[in-house]
């Protein structure tokens, strides 16, 4: 008699219990610029191989390897003293052509006045005034002469042709370089900024560009196109870059079209050769759905699925079909529209069919009360 009693009271409590609070989220369609992300290069923006111009024993290197180095520095010294032999010849040769002009111009002179006054043939007049023009021509030569020497006397000062980082040394003090060819000495690479080379597919290419023409996708302005880096480990390149081109052709054993964009590396971080992905704005989907990250789940089948408040205010699970991630937020290509209440919080609270009460999901809120369950778990 006490239990059928009892019975109706928890009847009454078991309805006087309120149904469980969820966050949800309104879906509504906003503006999101559509971010491909390709694999990449980093490419430095100039290289410069530093090569002897001049043969002769390497007597002196001066820099540090690894250091920066700019414009005209002098990076290694070759003995210099053949060259100032020649150097002192050809200097001699020339005063010997300078005596050489002017006894030519003088006896040209003379021949010049006996000849007006009838007391030189013409054919006389005519030698003098050619050897004196061979003369000035052999003058030219000598002094071309002494420039030369001067000009491989200064090339035994190995300078740097660009300002950047400086590799390893390719030779070492009391080597022979320059002989029978330009040998290389060491490389240069300019690396602020940096060149990050990455390849999309012609195919993803057309039909971004189908997109354009149907009004699926918005351009964007060139001098707005954003672009990224991101590294290996996930974390993103502090810098924005920019797109410089897009390759005209398309690499036939590939299929891929080349394209650069241009990163400042302030700090050196990025090297070349270094892989990396690049996030590049390629145009902006004007009325895209988006749900935030957590409100996703996995069907057994390996699809996407949310749960979504009906008008009864029952949680059901809708399949979706999702597309890339940006800022935190799947892209919803099928499956949501407008106006629906997706669920972001609360999954513990109740199961698929179960009535719930639906109020505004915060992220803010939402991240804050994760930080301060974490931190007093810390404590404990």
């Amino acid at each position: 008699m006490l239990s059928a009693c009892n019975e109706p009271r928890l009847a009454e409590t078991k309805e006087a219990v309120p149904p469980p609070q969820v966050g949800v989220v309104t879906i509504q369609p906003s503006p999101r610029p559509f971010v491909r992300e390709l694999p990449g290069r980093i490419a430095p923006t100039q290289v410069a191989e530093v090569r002897a111009r001049v043969a002769g024993i390497v007597i002196e290197r001066q820099f540090k390897q690894g250091a920066e180095v700019k414009a005209g520095d002098i990076l290694y010294r070759i003995d210099p003293a053949r060259f100032e032999v020649e150097l002192s010849a050809a200097r001699a040769a020339l005063a010997k052509a300078q005596a050489g002009l002017e006894q030519a111009a003088q006896q040209a002179k003379r021949i010049e006045t006996l000849t007006n006054k009838l007391a030189a043939s013409q054919v006389q007049n005519e030698n003098a005034i050619a050897t004196w023009r061979q003369a000035e021509a052999d003058v030219a030569a000598r002094k071309a002469d002494v420039a030369r020497a001067m000009l491989d006397i200064d090339y035994t000062s190995v300078r740097a042709p660009i300002s950047g980082r400086i590799g390893r040394a390719l030779v070492t003090e009391g080597a022979l370089v320059g002989h029978g060819e330009a040998t290389h000495l060491a490389t240069i690479q300019q690396l602020n900024p940096v060149y990050a080379d990455f390849t999309q597919s012609a195919s993803e290419l057309q039909q971004l560009r189908r997109d354009f023409e149907v009004g699926a996708l918005d351009q964007i302005a060139p001098d707005a196109a954003k672009v990224r880096l991101v590294f290996d480990d996930g974390t993103v390149y502090p810098y924005p870059g920019r797109l410089l081109f897009s390759d005209a052709s398309v690499d036939p054993s590939t299929g891929q079209v080349t394209l650069r964009g241009e990163f400042p590396n302030p700090k050196s971080e990025l090297l070349p050769g270094m892989y990396v992905r690049v996030q590049i704005e390629q145009g902006i989907d004007a009325d895209s759905l988006s749900v935030p990250q957590q409100a996703v789940r996995r069907s057994d089948t390996g699809g996407s699925e949310v749960y979504v408040v009906r008008a009864d205010n029952r949680a059901r699970l809708q399949p979706i079909r999702s597309g890339r991630v940006a800022d935190d937020q799947w892209l919803v290509l099928e499956g949501l529209k407008p106006g629906d209440q997706v669920i972001v919080d609360g999954f513990q609270k109740f199961a698929a069919g179960d009535v719930v009460t639906p109020i505004p999901w915060q992220a803010q809120a939402a991240s804050e009360s994760t930080s301060k369950v974490t931190t007093t778990r810390t404590v404990d």
